[in-house]
């Protein structure tokens, strides 16, 4: 075969590997159930120091509580916060799987709470203590989400990316994936921290902070672990740089950094 024919195959069969993983419904995380257990232990420790009573929060200078092992944002009927709400989303995964809300609940339930301060009146009421009992034995459908969020974030992002850019973000996201166990939870964990970056209303001042700015800011060199966990210690540097002062989000960034440079440090 001449080069120049050489070269066209290559440049093919290249092409061909960047559609396939496009059109991909999902990339397919496989995980043994002693793996996802140990993910699902390790999110809910990351978000809420692994308690029963952290399964129901609402953060000082926020205007949502954040339910589950993964923190996942409910709000109520009036807000217009920008982040992607995700525990009506849950809720209907758990139903999907068999699992039976308390009667005043469902998937299109609005957080009944308008206000924190309403959400610790009512903390040991009895819908938040239906909230934390379904929560608490829910733990490994959680997971389960929490899985197949990350399933379904590359196609995501790829389909929200430039055509140049597809092949190099599916490469360095499968280098993490394939890193074994830590670069699998790193992927898991970091979506559900901070999303996959590609809703136009998560930004500040035009910037992203998510999955696909991580990959974005990638080296191709090294440990793909630390390069992942460096980009995205950029990534949330500059996100608390660009944030309303008001929010003052500053605070959170030394246990954003503690945690992201777990992926690579700490053991599965």
């Amino acid at each position: 075969m001449n080069k120049p024919i050489l070269l066209f195959a290559q440049l093919a069969l290249s092409l061909c590997v960047a559609l396939n993983v496009y059109a991909e419904d999902s990339v397919k995380i496989s995980l043994s159930d002693q793996e996802a257990a140990a993910v699902g232990k390790r999110v809910w420790q990351n978000e809420c120091g692994g308690r029963i009573d952290g399964l129901t929060s609402w953060n000082v200078g926020e205007d949502f509580p954040s339910l589950g092992i993964g923190h996942f944002i409910w709000y109520p009927a009036d807000s217009h916060d920008p982040f992607e709400e995700k525990f009506p989303t849950v809720l209907a995964f758990l139903q999907s799987h068999g699992v039976k809300l308390p009667d005043w609940l469902t998937p299109q339930t609005h957080c009944p709470w308008r206000n924190r301060q309403e959400f610790l009146d009512d903390i040991n009421g009895t819908r938040l203590q239906e909230l934390r009992q379904l929560l608490a034995a829910t733990v490994s459908l959680q997971t389960q989400f929490l899985i197949k969020r990350l399933e379904d974030a590359l196609p995501r992002i790829l389909s929200k990316s430039d055509s140049s850019q597809r092949a190099i973000l599916s490469k360095r996201f499968y280098r993490v994936l394939d890193s074994g166990a830590k670069g699998k939870f790193a992927l898991i964990d970091y979506v559900n921290f901070k999303g996959e970056g590609v809703n136009d209303s998560e930004r500040y001042r035009g910037e992203g902070w998510g999955l696909l700015q991580v990959l974005q800011g990638m080296s191709d060199e090294g440990d793909p672990l630390i390069s992942f966990a460096r980009s995205a210690e950029k990534a949330l540097t500059r996100r608390v740089a660009n944030s309303p002062p008001e929010r003052h989000e500053i605070r959170w960034l030394p246990g954003w950094k503690k945690r992201i440079e777990r992926y690579y440090s700490t053991q599965m």
